[in-house]
């Protein structure tokens, strides 16, 4: 069927739109039953698959589908980085450093063993499998990272950081399966790779993003506070942040996701460091937006606040776009692949026993490490990882496979994670008092 046609395309007009409104609509019925938004926008999808009204290739449309998880987990990151308030000094950090640096090693590492003595790939399909499969989602997860950027809570910020960091700690790790496949130039001896892929792109995307961010803040907040200029427009700022990080730390062979997620960092961070203050209330009326944006107590924490609540809502549609087209993606599978047993070892012991093993010497009660361990969800980065390796050369015999794997991953994890996010967060509330310290 032609999607393109005038009938099929007011189908889709009523189907997205139908989609939309039960969001608005039923988005806080859902948040008390163990159910996800994100689970009806599943199966939206495979629906839209299955009945031919959406036709997707996972080879033929393999740039289009790699672009929007790309421009998906662009927003998603910057919104991350806008949440996170606490301090960079507070022992806090080192929770999602641990998280998003040794435990995504011995998440790949786990995933690769696996991978290569029990379903005989190759170590380099293996460790790019890993790879694949390894980071968790700032998108999909919404519902476990931080609430607002004052949230005290560790687990929440935990998972929110794990989530803004190993989106781009996992790319040097992609890179060397690739590497190892014959597809990327790794170096004598793996030198190339860990002079550039590592030691340069990591810290040439940290460091772009984060002058990129506290720049951005700085001097917006000067223009409106000193001369009542620059006033409005923060949803074409908080994009073309996004775009310059992004486009500057790849145009310097930095890792853009890194930049991206460091400038909403930086830039909640440009002003006063040490303590945020109570972000004010939107007025109604426009002028009185334009005082609040231009006084000197109020500019920076408003353009923090603006910024954060555009790209929320630019996540959500983000959401939709992706996991409907996940769904259909998820249609076309024709066969199960042999390896699916990985699927519940990844959730129910690699990601675990990483968890654990990676925060060995933190002061995290035994109730957070499980639950922490739980919700590695896996979502838009591990599609983006995919079709990046599909299109930078992945061996025509393993994307089939891959393909499988990492959609039937994802998938599984919007499931599971989302009946059990309600039940197990509600318990944990419970349990704590609704409090949880630092």
């Amino acid at each position: 069927m032609d999607a393109t046609t005038p009938f099929h395309f007011a189908v889709w007009s009523l189907l997205v739109g139908l989609l939309l409104v039960t969001m608005a609509l039923a988005g806080s019925l859902l948040r008390r039953l163990p159910l996800s938004m994100t689970m009806l926008y599943l199966g939206a999808g495979y629906l839209l698959g299955v009945t031919g009204f959406a036709d997707l290739n996972p080879r033929q449309d393999a740039i289009l589908l790699e672009r929007l998880a790309e421009v998906a987990l662009l927003i998603s990151l910057f919104g991350a980085g806008l949440k996170l308030g606490v301090p960079l000094r507070d022992r806090r950090w080192q929770l999602p450093l641990r998280l998003a640096t040794v435990s995504m090693l011995l998440t790949v590492a786990g995933v690769a063993l696996l991978a290569h003595f029990a379903a005989g790939l190759p170590w380099g399909a293996a460790v790019l499998l890993g790879a694949i499969l390894a980071p968790t989602d700032p998108v999909l997860a919404s519902d476990v990272q931080v609430a607002h950027p004052n949230d005290g809570d560790t687990l929440r910020f935990g998972l929110t950081g794990e989530g803004g960091l190993n989106d781009g700690t996992a790319f040097p790790l992609v890179m060397l399966g690739l590497g190892l496949l014959g597809m990327h130039e790794l170096g004598d001896n793996g030198w190339r790779w860990l002079a550039i892929d590592v030691l340069w792109a990591v810290s040439a995307g940290l460091a772009i993003g984060a002058l990129l961010g506290g720049w951005t803040g700085r001097l917006v907040t000067y223009l409106r506070i000193r001369h009542g200029e620059a006033v409005g427009l923060e949803e074409f700022l908080a994009l073309g942040l996004v775009g310059c990080a992004y486009g500057l730390a790849q145009l310097c062979h930095g890792y853009g996701f890194l930049a991206v997620f460091a400038a909403g960092l930086a830039l909640r961070r440009f002003d006063r460091p040490d303590a945020d203050a109570d972000i004010p209330a939107v007025p109604a009326l426009p002028d009185h937006r334009e005082a609040v944006a231009t006084d000197p107590d109020s500019a920076a924490a408003y353009l923090k606040h603006t910024m954060l609540s555009f790209s929320e809502q630019l996540e959500r549609v983000a959401e939709v776009v992706i996991v409907l087209l996940l769904g259909v993606l998820l249609a076309r599978l024709d066969h199960l692949p042999p390896a699916l047993w990985l699927i519940p070892l990844l959730f129910l012991l690699v990601r675990p026993a990483a968890v654990w093993l990676g925060t060995l010497g933190l002061r995290q009660p035994p109730p957070n490490r499980w639950l922490i361990g739980w919700f590695g969800v896996r979502g838009i980065g591990s599609v983006y990882y995919l079709f990046y390796a599909i299109n930078h050369g992945l061996p025509h015999d393993l994307i089939s496979p891959f393909v499988a794997l990492t959609l039937l991953a994802v998938a599984a994890s919007v499931l599971v994670h989302g009946i059990s996010i309600t039940p197990l967060m509600q318990r944990r509330a419970r349990r704590s008092g609704g409090t949880d310290s630092p």
